[in-house]
């Protein structure tokens, strides 16, 4: 079952924060994730307008997802924003319905 990894974000430091998005696709390329929205325009509806960007990556597992998350690709690559380059909260969900 499908995976989607969320992001919400807040870029403090643009140079520091393209390093980190410069190397992203790479990185999720190999996990076999389809980038479904990535910047671009958006429309807060409800909740404070604490950030400005938001990625949403689709994963054909949540295991692929998690280990990308998790992988030290992915974990140098982070290391830019978290050095002061954003803020990021990232949330992986599995797809379909869990409420039945």
């Amino acid at each position: 079952m499908a995976a989607y990894w969320i992001s919400r974000c807040i870029i403090n430091d643009p140079v520091a924060y393209k390093r980190y998005t410069d190397e992203v696709p790479g990185i999720i390329a190999k996990y076999n994730a389809k980038v479904l929205a990535r910047g671009g325009k958006y429309q807060i509806m409800e909740g404070p307008e604490t950030f400005q960007r938001f990625v949403v990556l689709e994963f054909p597992t949540m295991e692929a997802a998690v280990a990308c998350f998790q992988s030290p690709e992915y974990t140098a690559a982070a290391s830019h924003r978290r050095n002061g380059g954003g803020i990021v909260e990232n949330v992986i969900v599995e797809g379909g319905e869990a409420t039945k």
